[in-house]
């Protein structure tokens, strides 16, 4: 019809010519509202890091919105493509990471107890406060990520890479660092009471003031290759 295209070019109609046709006019109206909708559904999509394919949507401004207002607790983002993501404050308890890219995410005080982070990529990561009690982080690459105050309470940190790893004051009580590099790593005022250290590479790490003794049915063992860089990390001399 005429009156369709001169709608959709802007020209000047009358009330008159309207009217005869209104059904052009309607479906006019409803392609501007399909438009808009269309426009106003998916703002916020987390995709597979390897595969492309969309885990989670959102139509949400920002990532900070969209999981607050998700509820992502046990959420499966496997491989979810995360990178400088702003998860402050998340709740993820119980979610499945697994492999997850993490690079450059903003994960301060957020909930991660018992999440799935397994060989995740958490490199450069702000976890300050976070609360990974229980986390499986085995083989995580946690190069340069901020650990503050973290609690890190029996998580599974096998194998994983703490390189240059801020872990000043977090809680690693009964933690699982077997074969973790730690190397240059700073764990000053950490509670590494019970954790698993067989196998680490302390070398150049800061152990000041760290917490290692207290009672326990189950000892820990440092291998004789690893006790030089362990007295060296807790500040002796060795001559």
């Amino acid at each position: 019809m005429v009156l369709y295209g001169n709608i959709k070019n802007n020209n000047m109609i009358n009330k008159q010519t309207v009217l005869e046709n209104l059904d052009d006019v309607k479906k006019y109206i409803n392609e501007i509202d399909k438009d808009v909708k269309e426009k106003k559904e998916v703002k916020i999509e987390i995709k597979n890091r390897f595969t492309g394919s969309i885990v989670f949507s959102s139509t949400k401004e920002t990532m900070k919105e969209a999981v607050e207002d998700a509820d992502l607790r046990g959420a499966n983002l496997c491989g979810a493509d995360l990178r400088d993501a702003n998860l402050h404050g998340a709740n993820l308890h119980g979610a499945n990471l697994c492999g997850a890219d993490l690079r450059g995410a903003n994960l301060c005080g957020a909930d991660l107890r018992d999440a799935n982070l397994r060989d995740a990529n958490l490199h450069g990561a702000d976890l300050h406060g976070a609360n990974l009690c229980g986390a499986n982080l085995h083989g995580a690459d946690l190069r340069g990520a901020d650990l503050r105050d973290a609690n890190l309470r029996d998580a599974d940190l096998r194998g994983a890479n703490l390189c240059g790893a801020n872990l000043c004051g977090a809680d690693l009580c009964g933690a699982n660092l077997h074969g973790a590099n730690l190397c240059g790593a700073d764990l000053r005022d950490a509670n590494l009471r019970g954790a698993n250290l067989c196998g680490a590479n302390l070398c150049g790490a800061d152990l000041w003031r760290a917490t290692f003794l207290g009672k326990t049915d189950n000892p820990k063992k440092l291998t004789k290759k690893q006790l030089p860089e362990f007295l060296k990390a807790l500040g002796f001399v060795i001559e």
